[in-house]
């Protein structure tokens, strides 16, 4: 990564910024206005942008959200958030809920709470393997690093392959309808702004396989990972160093 080139960071929310679903602290609020001063700042999230700006108290930041499916433009002035883009596709929830079936009967998720899929206003779907109205303790139980879902990973990746398909929170599988996930949206971000792929750095927790970070990863966009939230500070210290 050429530091000196970098114009834009964009950042994952939980894990990166905070803690899951928990609003973002004094520490790290501070460490964005900080960066404020020297470079555009941009969330690059997985829920609605209105969760996202209020989770991040509100601060003074473009979001985008679902996957690249919502985008909001933070307004200095009002100090509001505008709904730039809210794309919404339509679900065969029938196919869906068939395809949930086998894959549950196949590995013996057949018990679950609740239902087995949400649905997202935006078209994105959650197969919830232990079910809508699992127990919290229950879902932290269950697949704590991971290793039950990734192992069967690439089937729910092909049996659902009109979707780019996340290992997402604890115990489900996160789907977004193709193309969109976090490269496609700082991609088309990039087209519709005029920058280049080397002007925007992205920091984010979930690289691994199956993660929803994972895209921007591999890719060739410039990539800071981050393995815990409190170390925010710390790991975007040499582009604040670069300019100083």
């Amino acid at each position: 990564m050429d530091y000196k080139q970098i114009k834009i960071i964009a950042m994952d929310l939980d894990g990166t910024l905070t803690q899951h679903k928990q609003l973002l602290d004094e520490a790290n609020r501070k460490a964005l206005e900080r960066l404020a001063e020297k470079y555009k700042l941009l969330m690059a999230g997985a829920g609605q942008v209105m969760r996202i700006f209020n989770q991040l108290g509100q601060f003074p930041i473009d979001i985008i959200g679902n996957y690249g499916l919502q985008y909001g433009a933070y307004h200095e002035e009002s100090k509001t958030m505008e709904i730039v883009r809210d794309l919404s596709f339509p679900v065969n929830k029938e196919e869906i809920e068939e395809k949930a079936r086998k894959i549950r009967e196949k590995y013996g998720y057949t018990d679950y709470a609740g239902d087995s899929i949400e649905y997202h206003p935006s078209g994105c779907i959650t197969f919830a393997i232990l079910g809508t109205k699992a127990k919290a303790e229950d879902k932290l139980a269950f697949d704590p690093d991971r290793s039950k879902r990734r192992k069967i990973y690439e089937e729910v990746c092909e049996t659902f392959s009109d979707y780019n398909v996340f290992v997402g929170g604890t115990s489900s599988f996160d789907m977004a309808p193709k193309p969109y996930n976090k490269y496609h949206a700082l991609d088309l971000y990039c087209k519709e702004h005029g920058f280049s792929h080397d002007e925007v750095v992205y920091i984010g927790d979930d690289y691994g396989r199956g993660g929803n970070d994972e895209a921007v990863y591999v890719s060739d966009f410039p990539y800071l990972c981050i393995d815990d939230y409190r170390t925010f500070s710390q790991i975007v210290k040499p582009l604040l160093e670069e300019n100083e």
